[in-house]
């Protein structure tokens, strides 16, 4: 029999348009799996059980309302999306993964939660990372680790790995994500989900926590891409202040749109070797994308190999901008002590930074990109989409990259595991990882698609069509269905 957690986030929206599913049922469900199953998953660092609840109750009033008036509710009316810690939520603790913030509590809201309010969604709380999101799994000192429900000795990746687990677990239909180097697509991979990464600009990162840098932005992690695209379409839009803002879609036009519309012939460039020296890709990952290639040319796509020449340049000036970010972030003066091993080796390291130095790095950024802009320009000579694997390694064991010995060494494995996403953060294009392979042992494994600045639609319908053809939501982890609701 199926429960509620089996249905989509549409499925379950349209249910509580239509009277045939209460707000308050839903959230409740959702809040007894995560007392059942969230000490295993590593999904949450804070629950909010009374707000959801509060929520919920406000939600099924409007439905109420709206139906008898006549009136259109919002597309994600009364479905829970959990936020990431890393975000502020006014009167929620904050911690963003640190032992030094567990007192913090912010008193105003960030413009992407604004905007899930007013989308009339539900908190079921704050999603689990790493500290500050600084590396692709989440691991932290004050919550247990995330981890994939398709193996439960294995990391949920991160920095969104609270909201992957959240999400590929049952505990939520769709989550709130961010990602700074990849922090939506690692997760997603990882746990077999979709996720996009979008287009810097496309979602607000203020009022207080600006990335100056432009490398980090929010974007959705769900089970289906109608459901990721309605996310998006909840979450975008500029704000006064931001310092970036990505182009609309046409007046009348929403991402959801483009998740029911197929996206005409593409001309797309597979590239499977890394583009910095001396990182292996592993025949999973190579598979996926050589499996894909040959899905997309059945599809009717045009497909050609890339070759990208290795190149330190970019790691290095990643690692610039990254450790001056990391030293950048709020900590207390008797919090320091607090921070974990790799979180102090980036901030001792971003501290000496130059100003030229990071400016070089900003410069390198600003030269990638229009690198890629120019092999995606819309000429004859042009890709339209480039496909990738999204990691370069299957999923890995909880701690498997950790050490807290040698942090500059694990930032170099960090690196080495992760070669091909924060290549998007960078020249700020959007991304997405599709998960459409599982490998010998049944663990997921994602590809990559970047596409043009501001076009997030098309990487939408590729992906939609990609779906039609090999769908993906019905494969469930064991966990799914291991503790179901009396």
């Amino acid at each position: 029999m199926a429960e509620l957690h089996d249905l989509t986030a549409l499925e379950q929206a349209e249910g509580i348009r239509s009277g045939e599913l209460s707000p308050v049922e839903l959230t409740d469900h959702y809040l007894a799996r995560m007392d059942r199953l969230d000490d295993t998953l590593g999904a949450f660092i804070t629950r909010t059980p009374e707000i959801a609840r509060k929520q919920a109750a406000d939600a099924e009033s409007e439905a109420v309302a709206a139906r008898r008036e006549g009136r259109e509710l919002p597309p994600l009316h009364g479905v829970p999306v959990p936020v990431k810690d890393l975000n502020q939520v006014a009167g929620v603790r904050c911690t963003m993964g640190s032992g030094a913030l567990t007192a913090y509590v912010p008193t105003v809201d960030d413009h992407v939660v604004d905007k899930l309010r007013a989308a009339g969604t539900i908190m079921l709380g704050k999603t689990n990372t790493p500290e500050f999101g600084l590396p692709c799994y989440t691991e932290n000192a004050i919550a247990p680790p995330a981890r994939t429900p398709w193996d439960l000795e294995r990391s949920a990746g991160g920095s969104s790995g609270g909201a992957a687990a959240a999400v590929a677990g049952g505990l939520a239909p769709l989550a709130h994500a961010s990602d700074g180097g990849g922090s939506i697509r690692i997760p997603a991979s990882l746990c077999g989900l979709f996720g996009i990464k979008p287009s810097r600009g496309r979602i607000s990162v203020g009022p207080l926590l600006h990335d100056v840098t432009g490398l980090s932005t929010s974007g959705p992690l769900a089970r289906t891409v109608a459901d990721a695209a309605t996310l998006l379409d909840a979450m975008a839009g500029p704000m006064p202040g931001d310092p970036y803002t990505a182009p609309p879609l046409p007046p009348g036009e929403t991402f959801a749109d483009h998740a029911r519309r197929t996206p005409g012939r593409l001309r797309i460039a597979c590239l499977t070797g890394a583009p910095i020296p001396d990182v292996d890709v592993h025949a999973d990952c190579r598979t996926a994308v050589e499996e894909t290639a040959a899905l997309l040319r059945e599809l009717g796509h045009q497909t050609d190999e890339l070759t990208l020449p290795p190149d330190d340049g970019i790691r290095y000036a990643f690692t610039r901008v990254w450790s001056v970010m990391a030293a950048n972030r709020p900590v207390p003066e008797d919090g320091e002590e607090l921070l974990m091993p790799l979180t102090r080796y980036l901030r001792r390291r971003g501290a000496e930074v130059s100003a030229m130095d990071f400016a070089g790095g900003m410069y390198a950024f600003r030269a990638l990109a229009q690198t890629i802009a120019d092999g995606l320009m819309p000429t004859a000579g042009g890709y339209d989409v480039i496909l990738s694997p999204t990691l370069a390694q299957p999923p890995f064991p909880v701690g498997g990259l950790r050490n807290n010995a040698d942090p500059q060494a694990e930032f170099a494995a960090i690196g080495a595991f992760t070669p091909f996403t924060a290549l998007y953060n960078a020249t700020g294009q959007p991304a997405v990882s599709v998960p459409l392979h599982w490998n010998a042992e049944g663990l997921p494994i994602g590809v990559m698609f970047g596409g043009r600045y501001g076009d997030e639609a098309t990487l939408i319908s590729l992906s939609a069509q990609l779906e039609q053809a090999r769908p993906w939501a019905a494969r469930k982890p064991s966990v799914w269905g291991s503790l179901r609701s009396a």
